[in-house]
């Protein structure tokens, strides 16, 4: 790891912690004493201890054991094979009706949820709601789809805003029926709508038309005895049948639960087929007449009526209940809608939480045929992200067990259920969800067993039932770290071993040997194991482990630095062992380390941009915003850093509090403008843009109006217009870590169109201010100018300099023969194995030297932990050329689950399809 200069720091493994006198002179003399933190600091009334309270702290923080450590089961599906999930998912869509596709939309949600990309989620039920039909499910999704944005985050914006997207807007929702839509599709309620002149009413009925008088105690209300009638086949039955009432004038009403009001307002509403002149309280009555009565068109109306008030929390609870007693769906869906659209907020709310947790709240809920899996599945989600042990939480999944039909739906609900048990110590519960799950096809849930049996003492038992799991199946990672808790001593470093060669995204196998290797008081090689993940896959409970081995060596910067960067990702993180706050650890750690100002920090900014060490960029922005909270500029800085990192909740975190926090409206409009391209809004994105513009011209308005434009395939006349929008965004002002990605970007633009000089030029002044990235930029220009030797060395200037050059070796591997590129690529494999590149050049160069089995086998290693389109696609193309069209089919119905529209596996889907018929 560069620039840790771990030989000096490797001296010592015992833990030291602060004395007064140490915290006093620590800029004179290393601490020395136990690093010491009591489990009551987090509950403490103050967060900011004085240098006297740190001394008088006497709990060690102390690293775990290695043995202790356990990974968590995960609370998603997880197929033994995905690809051939999706591949089947992919066939049912295009077969299924219109009324199922909205569900299969939902499916395909739930079985890409383990991988964890966020874009890919919100396009599944982006889908989902573009194909919903009935109001329930387009309630649901659309305040899904808003929680997935965290909308609630976003200051002065309403829960009941339509935000100008058709697929969010809660009128739409209230409709009834498909309705084609696309995702960019602006909401007609933003529209000015034009006035309509309405029919006049009288309100007194003329003498002439009485005809018919209702008693109700002692008023009398004159009604047409032919417009009471025509409210339905009951009235008309009364009024001209062969009843009494048929020959009377005056007809008592007394007995009916009507008071004089209310009979008026019918009369009223027979006339003009119109609420508008009454109350609520008067409509809600009008509904229960309806019901009475049979007035089906009546209750339409007042069903819609009622449900077009419903504006607050408050609001939904009082008319939820006349909702469902009166059977108005359209009410309930309203109610339930803004109810929906103020999570989780409105977890907090215990009226709230006991309608939907409640067996009595889902029967009611059933009775207007909304019990659905889909309402359970949302609530559910939402409450495990806010806490996966409450009672909140495992109620709202024994509710959506009830729910499911599907053996999918029965698997991820019992699925859940069982890894909230298990997280609540109540083992045999959970061993039982568990079994349910497998039963209903989930392989995974056995982990899930066997984890059970292990804490009720039955370890064998557990080792048992993962080897018979691992022999009856295609083994994964997952399996093999499952097994190896139940293993000791060569076999389980073995199945770890194996887990990470089957699965190298597993975070616990690396957690599990640095800490073995502390335990041999190799901390050196304990941290440079944890640097292996960290360096690809930034998790905050290997920040926290690689900050406590940091401490046990007096490296108290390295691990602040790590504590910094993990607050960054989750900013209300807790220790695993001590219960400890992230920031209260901070606040420790800053009694010992150098604090810096304001300006040494953008020093050090710049420092640690250019040499592309973005932990470290995190840590010293986090550090930057202690200084001066709310800063926007900074928070958007960070939501850079974080997305090249591939953390997008974080990001968008960061985002949003720079939306919050923005001084201006046009830097407002730019933030907004870059969260809405972030979530799929591109054409409102531009328009925020241009809205900034319009109000002052910056750097980042014209720079956020040229990277849109840039995302799709740029024609000559395109390509031009935003080359004159990054040279705006150049002429204003910014500091050297923006503009320098402007020319990046705008000399990657003249590289395509050919104006090769120009992007030299581009790249040549970025590198001027410290864009270490231009390197690259630079080296494609030398090879497209035939100058391989010039683009391997400019690459090779880029690694030595670089922090984090997975994607330098990479790029590498382009300029140099194919012997050095693959020793490149290996590396690049190795310090990033999430990268698909290295696997597809592998596997076509050995399609090239005929040896198809291990061109296949390479492809097939990485899908079994990332099923990347790319790497599908060419499979799929490999497996054709092969003859074997059966699994080219396959692979090319799994990659476009990923991406229906994606042209190139659509062609070979459609080659690979037509020897079937």
């Amino acid at each position: 790891m560069r620039g840790l200069k771990l030989t000096e720091r490797f001296k010592s493994t015992q833990v030291h912690a602060l004395s007064s006198s140490e915290s006093h002179g620590r800029k004179n003399k290393a601490m020395e004493g136990a690093i010491t933190i009591r489990s009551l600091v987090s509950k403490s009334k103050s967060n900011t201890p004085t240098t006297s309270a740190v001394a008088n702290l006497v709990v060690p923080l102390q690293l775990p054991s290695a043995d202790t450590l356990e990974p968590s089961i995960e609370p998603y599906l997880k197929p033994i094979n995905l690809v051939e999930a999706l591949a089947e998912l992919y066939y049912r869509v295009e077969c299924c009706l219109q009324s199922e596709k909205a569900s299969l939309c939902v499916e395909q949600f739930t079985l890409l949820r383990s991988l964890g990309d966020q874009k890919l989620l919100r396009r599944c039920l982006r889908t989902a709601r573009q194909n919903a039909e009935d109001v329930l499910s387009k309630v649901v999704l659309s305040a899904w789809l808003r929680y997935e944005r965290r909308v609630d985050e976003l200051e002065g914006v309403s829960s009941m805003d339509c935000g100008g997207c058709v697929l969010e807007c809660p009128k739409v929702n209230l409709v009834h029926g498909f309705s084609p839509c696309l995702i960019n599709d602006r909401c007609q309620c933003q529209c000015p709508q034009q006035s309509r002149t309405e029919e006049s009413v009288c309100l007194c009925l003329p003498d002439e038309e009485k005809d018919v008088s209702f008693c109700v105690g002692n008023e009398e209300i004159d009604c047409v005895r032919w417009r009471i009638a025509a409210l339905s086949d009951p009235f008309k039955a009364m009024l001209y049948g062969g009843f009494a009432e048929s020959k009377m004038r005056k007809i008592d009403f007394s007995q009916n639960g009507m008071c004089p009001e209310g009979m008026r307002a019918v009369e009223l509403y027979s006339r003009a087929k119109r609420l508008d002149f009454f109350c609520p309280t008067t409509v809600l009555e009008l509904l229960s007449f309806s019901n009475r009565f049979c007035c089906e068109e009546m209750k339409g109306s007042c069903d819609a009526h009622l449900a077009s008030i419903v504006g607050s929390v408050d609001d939904a609870l009082v008319l939820i209940e006349y909702g469902l007693e009166e059977r108005a769906p359209l009410l309930v869906a309203s109610c339930l809608q803004v109810l929906l659209r103020e999570l989780p907020n409105s977890l907090c709310n215990s009226k709230v939480m006991n309608f939907f947790c409640s067996s009595d709240g889902k029967r009611r809920l059933a009775m207007v045929g909304f019990d659905s899996f889909l309402l359970y599945y949302f609530l559910s989600q939402v409450a495990m992200e806010e806490s996966m042990v409450s009672k909140t939480t495992m109620m709202l999944l024994e509710r959506l067990g009830e729910c499911a039909s599907e053996r999918w739906q029965k698997a991820l609900a019992f699925h859940q259920l069982g890894c909230v048990l298990l997280e609540r110590k109540e083992y045999n519960d959970a061993q039982h969800c568990f079994e349910i799950a497998a039963e209903a096809g989930h392989m995974y849930s056995v982990a899930g067993v066997a984890r059970t049996k292990y804490k009720q003492g039955q370890p064998y038992s557990a080792y048992k039932l993962i080897s018979s799991l691992i022999f009856e199946h295609k083994p994964a990672g997952w399996m093999y770290q499952e097994r190896a808790l139940y293993n000791m001593g060569r076999e389980k470093s073995f199945d770890l071993d194996v887990a990470t060669e089957l699965d190298p995204s597993l975070s616990f196998p690396y957690k599990y040997r640095a800490l073995a290797k502390v335990e041999e008081k190799q901390i050196k090689a304990g941290i440079l194991e944890l640097d292996k993940i960290i360096g690809f896959k930034l998790s905050p409970d290997c920040l926290e482990l690689r900050a406590r081995m940091f401490i046990t060596l007096k490296d108290y910067d390295s691990a602040i630095r790590d504590i910094r960067a993990l607050l960054t990702l989750e900013p209300n993180y807790i220790t695993s062992n001590e219960k400890i706050t992230g920031k209260y650890l901070v606040h420790l750690l800053s009694h010992v380390v150098q604090q810096k100002s304001q300006a040494e920090c953008w020093m050090q900014l710049y420092e640690q941009w250019s040499s592309v060490d973005d932990v470290g960029s995190l840590a010293i922005i986090h550090q930057m915003l202690e200084n001066e909270p709310r800063k926007s500029l900074l928070e958007f800085r960070q939501s850079l850093l974080l997305l090249r990192l591939n953390c997008q909740k974080a990001a968008m975190h960061s985002l949003r509090m720079a939306r919050n926090h923005s001084s201006s409206m046009q830097e407002r409009l730019i933030y907004e403008g870059w969260i809405l391209y972030d979530t799929g809004y591109r054409d409102e994105a531009l328009a925020r843009a241009d809205r900034s513009i319009t109000i002052q011209r910056s750097f980042e308005a014209y720079f956020l109006k040229a990277y849109v434009l840039a995302d799709t395939s740029l024609d000559p006349e395109s390509a031009s217009y935003v080359i004159e929008l990054l040279e705006e965004a150049l002429k204003c002002p910014s500091d050297g870590l923006r503009k320098g990605q402007a020319l990046n970007n705008l000399g990657s633009i003249y590289v395509d169109r050919g104006k090769l000089d120009l992007a030299k030029a581009c790249y040549e002044n970025a590198l001027a201010i410290r864009h270490t990235r231009a390197h690259q930029g630079l080296a494609r220009v030398y090879h497209q100018k035939s100058q391989r030797k010039a683009a391997y060395d400019e690459m090779t200037k880029l690694i030595n300099k670089a922090e984090n050059n997975a994607s330098a070796y990479e790029k590498r591997s382009e300029y140099c023969d194919r012997e050095m590129a693959k020793v490149d690529l290996v590396v690049a494999t190795q310090l990033d194995p999430l990268r698909t590149y290295p696997y597809r050049y592998r596997a076509a160069v050995m399609m090239d030297e005929q040896k198809e089995t291990e061109a296949v086998e390479e492809l097939t290693k990485a899908i079994n932990f990332k099923p990347d389109l790319q790497m599908l696609h060419l499979r799929a193309a490999f497996y054709e050329a092969m003859g074997d069209l059966s699994s080219a089919l396959q692979d090319c119905q799994a990659a476009l689950c990923l991406d229906p529209n994606h042209t190139d596996t659509l062609d070979l889907y459609q080659r690979t399809r037509k020897p079937s018929f």
